[in-house]
């Protein structure tokens, strides 16, 4: 069912500036009218990195996208093929629930095949919300 977004995330995985850490995400995210953002993590000298899914998001929002259906997460050490799950950091599930409705899924990815969905509350349960 993800398996294009697999193949997208996975090659926005190879775009990854992870210098410090060596461990490069990547996510697919897709709209609701099928359109497809590419997003890795960013990584500096301070703390102020990005991640995957936030890049994404930004440049979804940054061009009037505001309604989506999922995103995909794929991360491993550089070098690895991505084989574990790779969860959003506390920040990203926070800054994603701002723009996702309860059907919007989260897909993470082990070995080749088998991927897991989760809903925005299943991972943010106590989210901060107005």
């Amino acid at each position: 069912m993800y398996e294009e977004d697999i193949k997208i995330a996975k090659k926005a995985r190879l775009n990854s500036y992870s210098p410090y850490s060596n461990y490069q995400v990547g996510c697919c995210l897709r709209t609701k009218s099928g359109k497809t953002y590419m997003g890795c993590n960013i990584e500096n000298h301070g703390i102020q990195a990005l991640c995957s899914e936030r890049t994404a998001f930004v440049k979804a929002i940054s061009e009037g996208e505001r309604e989506f259906e999922s995103i995909v997460v794929v991360g491993a050490p550089k070098g690895v093929d991505p084989t574990e799950e790779c969860m959003p950091c506390g920040y990203c599930r926070q800054f994603m629930s701002e723009f996702v409705d309860s059907n919007f899924k989260i897909v993470t990815v082990q070995g080749e095949d088998e991927t897991k969905e989760y809903s925005i509350k299943d991972i943010l349960p106590y989210g901060f919300e107005f």
